[in-house]
C-alpha cells in the first residue's frame, strides 16, 4: 500500500507514539482520525496539530467494543475509506514496576484489556475496510513482547500482542491486507509516569517505523519492526 492521500485511523494518539505518527502523516498528506479517552487532552491535540479538512477526532476507550466499531465506522463515514488501521492504545497500571507477586491486582483489568482486548477489537472492526483497500494493520508492541522479565504482566500482555500479530498476518495475507508489529523499545513517552530511564528513544524514529511500514508498496508484507535506543542492551 503505497501511501497517497490514504486514511488511517490510530488509537490512542493524543500524545506520545500515536500523536507524532499522526502528525508525520498530515505533515505527508493523508487523512488521519485519532482517538482518546479523555475529551480534554482529545481536544487540545486537535487544536494544536491543526489540518481540520483531514484530522477527525473521536473520543473512544480502545478496550470498549461498542466505542471501536463506532470509531471505525465513524472514520469512514467522515473520509470515504480505511487504508490503515494503527492499534497504538497502551496502558499500564499506577503501580508499575511492582509486579505479580507484588502488585495491586486491582489495577491489572484495565491494562489487560486495553494492550491485549483493544488490538483485537479494532482488527475485528477494521479488517473488512482494508480488505477492500488492500491496506494494512500495524500492532505496536515492545521488546517487553521478545523479552522476558520477572513477573511481569506489561510484558506478557506484549507477548501476546506479538503472537497476535502472527496469527492475525496468518489470516489476513489471503485477504490481501499487511500486517505490522511495531516493537519499540525504551521510548521517552507519558508511559513511564515521570521516572523516564537515562537511555530511551524519542517517539519520532518509533513514528518513521510505523510511517514506513505503511509506505510499504502493493504485494510487500513487512511484518515486524524492532526499533531500540543504541545503549538498550535488552
Amino acid at each position: 500500500m503505497t501511501m497517497t492521500g490514504k486514511t488511517v485511523l490510530i488509537t490512542g494518539a493524543t500524545s506520545g507514539i500515536g500523536a507524532h505518527t499522526a502528525r508525520l502523516l498530515l505533515d505527508r498528506g493523508h487523512r488521519v482520525a485519532v482517538t482518546g479517552r479523555d475529551e480534554t487532552k482529545l481536544k487540545s491535540f486537535l487544536d494544536e496539530t491543526g489540518h481540520p479538512d483531514r484530522l477527525l477526532g473521536i473520543i473512544a476507550d480502545a478496550a470498549d467494543w461498542p466505542a471501536t466499531q463506532a470509531a471505525v465506522t465513524r472514520t469512514v463515514a467522515h473520509f470515504g475509506a480505511l487504508h490503515a488501521a494503527v492499534a497504538n492504545a497502551g496502558f499500564i497500571p499506577a503501580d508499575h514496576p511492582r509486579t505479580i507477586a507484588d502488585g495491586d491486582p486491582e489495577l491489572w483489568a484495565p491494562m489487560v484489556l486495553t494492550n491485549v482486548l483493544g488490538p483485537a477489537l479494532l482488527a475485528n472492526a477494521a479488517l473488512p475496510h482494508l480488505e477492500t483497500t488492500g491496506g494494512r494493520l500495524v500492532l505496536i508492541g515492545s521488546v517487553a513482547g521478545l523479552k522476558n522479565s520477572p513477573a511481569n504482566l506489561y510484558s506478557a500482555t506484549k507477548w501476546a500482542v506479538t503472537g497476535m500479530a502472527e496469527n492475525l498476518r496468518m489470516y489476513a495475507t489471503s485477504r490481501g491486507i499487511g500486517v505490522t508489529l511495531v516493537n519499540p523499545g525504551m521510548t521517552d513517552t507519558a508511559f513511564w509516569q515521570g521516572g523516564v530511564p537515562p537511555i530511551t528513544l524519542s517517539p519520532e524514529p518509533v513514528a518513521e517505523a510505523i510511517c514506513f511500514a505503511l509506505g510499504q508498496p502493493a504485494g510487500v508484507d513487512l511484518n515486524t519492526l524492532t526499533i531500540r535506543p543504541i545503549g538498550q542492551p535488552v
